[in-house]
């Protein structure tokens, strides 16, 4: 049965939350004062705390903050007869989940606690958010604990030290170099050299020359001997990003460089033998450009001994509080600001972001973010989100199920929703939201407040 401590120095509000809560099927305990909770958190794990803002001696504040150290995972909801937005955000900065008004309706407070202990994974992240960067799991300079990060770890970890080709894929933004630069630095080529290049982002007649070097006076400019890449690399590692990208006549050169491990500088005569790893990656679907021949097969077959996919960021939801406070944590420090949190609303809507440019586009927007803000909580008015969600992330009944359902919480499901859609795409203004949803301000101001959605 799921635990709830009621703090509140009114007998009349504890008894009343006490048999309300009880009712509804929770084990209910209660402390007239924060000092007694604090004992009872000591105790025992509460799921959930409902606690009074004004209380003599400590306050629900004061209270939070030491009970956030006994017990990180409890969630935290606030009530008050004193509302304003300033102990809001207090509040949140602290780690409150919610912060209601006294004078509040029945059916929404049993809502709210409903969407609290309902919100496992959600606050979940927040826990991890709030732990910070330094205990996640992480690979190199790669960050993540999800399950699919774990499995891109145990990877890099079985084929870093084989002289194996490796192809990573993956969608742009999802952090390829950092792939290749980890499985460099744990192969025992990690004290030679590392060296990448973009093939997409370079002209063919330069890109050879990068690659391959060049002899003097083998074309105009060429004032002197020039190494490239696959030579200066003797001994470790060359990284070739967008290989999709690479000009046919250069798959040719490319081909004898990773089949005979030998090449020829531009206007040379002689063969160069080198030892190098070559990791590459693409976006692309190297198959279909197989198939319509603009990539050689041969190729692609020598490059791909080992395939490894990396994950875009809306598979691995799980990381986006840890990468999030880590990025936090950059910015603050390189924008000389101290932005420590990120309000519980804002992340929400992170969380509910597909990320199209995935982790760059997470860094970008923190980034946005800690520059905009002026005080030291990310709010979400400040998050510059360029894509707006998906109708397929509204809430959707399929089917009835035989035993029923709650309509009235289905329904306020589904209007939080269509209030964080609307608020997304106005970018946290809540007077434009209101106008998409069109409703005036007061009434959003009410269903926000009575869903429990919160800056």
């Amino acid at each position: 049965m799921t635990k709830i401590l009621v703090v509140d120095d009114d007998q009349g509000m504890r008894e009343f939350l006490e048999i309300m809560l009880t009712k509804e099927g929770y084990r209910v305990s209660t402390a007239h004062n924060a000092e007694k909770a604090l004992i009872a958190c000591r105790r025992e794990k509460y799921a959930l705390i409902i606690t009074d803002l004004r209380m003599p001696k400590m306050d629900g504040i004061g209270f939070l903050r030491e009970v956030k150290k006994i017990s990180p995972e409890s969630i935290v909801i606030l009530i008050t007869a004193y509302a304003s937005g300033e102990t809001a955000v207090t509040a949140m900065k602290e780690g409150a989940y919610d912060y209601i008004e006294k004078n509040f309706a029945i059916d929404d407070l049993k809502l709210i606690v409903r969407n609290a202990l309902n919100k496992k994974g959600a606050h979940r992240d927040e826990v991890l958010f709030l732990k910070g960067v330094e205990e996640a799991v992480g690979f190199g300079k790669m960050i993540g604990s999800s399950r699919e990060m774990l499995k891109v770890y145990t990877t890099i970890k079985k084929i870093a030290d084989t002289p194996a080709n490796v192809l990573i894929l993956g969608e742009s933004g999802t952090g390829k170099e950092l792939v290749a630069r980890a499985i460099h630095e744990n192969s025992s080529r990690s004290q030679a050299p590392f060296l990448v290049i973009n093939c997409g982002g370079i002209p063919e007649n330069l890109l050879e020359s990068e690659l391959f070097g060049y002899i003097k006076g083998s074309f105009t400019g060429a004032y002197s001997d020039k190494a490239g890449l696959f030579e200066i690399a003797r001994g470790g590692t060359v990284f070739l990003d967008e290989i999709g990208e690479l000009p046919p006549l250069l798959q040719v050169k490319l081909l004898r460089v990773v089949q005979e491990k030998t090449f020829r500088r531009i206007g040379g005569a002689d063969d160069i033998h080198v030892d190098v790893r070559v990791i590459s990656a693409t976006n692309r679907n190297l198959a279909d450009q197989i198939q319509s021949g603009s990539f050689r097969e041969d190729l692609y077959y020598r490059l791909n001994v080992i395939p490894l996919h990396l994950p875009p960021l809306r598979e691995r939801r799980e990381d986006i509080p840890i990468l999030t406070r880590h990025f936090m944590e950059k910015y603050s420090k390189e924008f000389g600001k101290d932005v420590k949190t990120i309000s519980s609303y804002a992340l929400e809507l992170l969380m509910k972001y597909p990320f199209p440019g995935n982790i760059r586009e997470l860094e970008n927007i923190i980034e946005r973010s800690i520059a905009l803000e002026t005080s030291n909580i990310i709010l979400p008015e400040n998050l510059v989100l360029a894509k707006e969600m998906q109708s397929s992330d509204l809430f959707t009944i399929h089917s009835l199920p035989e035993s029923g359902i709650d309509l009235n919480e289905e329904m306020a499901k589904f209007e939080k929703e269509l209030i964080l859609k609307a608020l997304l795409r106005a970018e946290g203004a809540k007077a434009k939201a209101a106008e998409l949803l069109n409703i005036n301000y007061d009434s959003l101001y009410y269903r926000s407040d009575k869903l429990g959605i919160r800056s």
